[in-house]
């Protein structure tokens, strides 16, 4: 059965949402992360994906005590957004992440990002593969990495990182359903990758056809957020 790992984005210290990585189209959802955290806690959820989206931009992690609020709860969380350096990476194993999210540094420094894998573990590592017309794209979405989506998975798979978060950014927030063959592509290739579809969940079918496809995990925000997902009833026919 598919693993279901709901997001939580921050800014500011507020649960947000944005759509296709636009700041300008955020929308707030509840003014404390910690509390949308223990309601899924409450409800058997053992595993958050949380992204400081302050952070990202900044380019140093911003809401590390938020990220701590959250991993007191007991639940497994991967944390991601302004991991560019050594200490920024440790503040978030510190403060109780299990695992980080890289992406636009696993496109421009792929051999620091290998040495703090051999240090730490791969499985503390998830690569994040965000793309757009099959390309790997870096820097908030704005520019493009220099290879193609699966170029870029080859890559970290041959170096043992094989959890693999991919995005389909023109599907980010849309709620329009995601792209189910994308995903299904980048199992049929390379079928030992731990891959976290992300992008464009819309309802609760979504995630069941994303589970018939065979792909291992789901990470749902906005969805969720909008009362389209009966999260409840998935957990329950785990």
């Amino acid at each position: 059965m598919i693993e279901l790992i709901p997001a939580i984005d921050i800014i500011g210290g507020q649960c947000v949402r944005l759509t296709k990585g636009d700041y300008d189209a955020k929308k707030t959802y509840d003014a404390h992360p910690e509390d949308v955290a223990k309601r899924f806690y409450d409800m058997g959820v053992r595993r958050l994906h949380v992204v400081d989206l302050d952070g990202a931009k900044a380019d140093h992690i911003v809401n590390l005590d938020t990220l701590k609020k959250i991993t007191e709860l007991g639940m497994t969380v991967d944390f991601g957004g302004g991991i560019k350096q050594e200490s920024d990476l440790q503040a978030a194993f510190d403060h109780g992440a299990a695992m980080v999210t890289v992406g636009s540094m696993a496109a421009t420094k792929p051999d620091l990002l290998l040495q703090w894998a051999e240090k730490y573990g791969p499985e503390r590592f998830i690569v994040g593969a965000d793309a757009l017309d099959g390309r790997v794209m870096i820097k908030g979405w704005r520019e493009d990495g220099g290879m193609s989506l699966h170029e870029f998975i080859s890559f970290y798979m041959s170096h043992g990182i094989t959890r693999v978060l991919c995005t389909d950014i023109s599907k980010d927030g849309t709620l329009t359903g995601p792209n189910v063959e994308l995903y299904k592509s980048i199992m049929q290739q390379f079928p030992t990758c731990r891959l976290i579809a992300s992008g464009g969940v819309s309802c609760t079918e979504d995630i069941c056809a994303l589970n018939a496809a065979g792909i291992p995990s789901v990470v749902f925000g906005k969805a969720y957020y909008e009362g389209r997902i009966d999260l409840q009833q998935l957990i329950l026919n785990h």
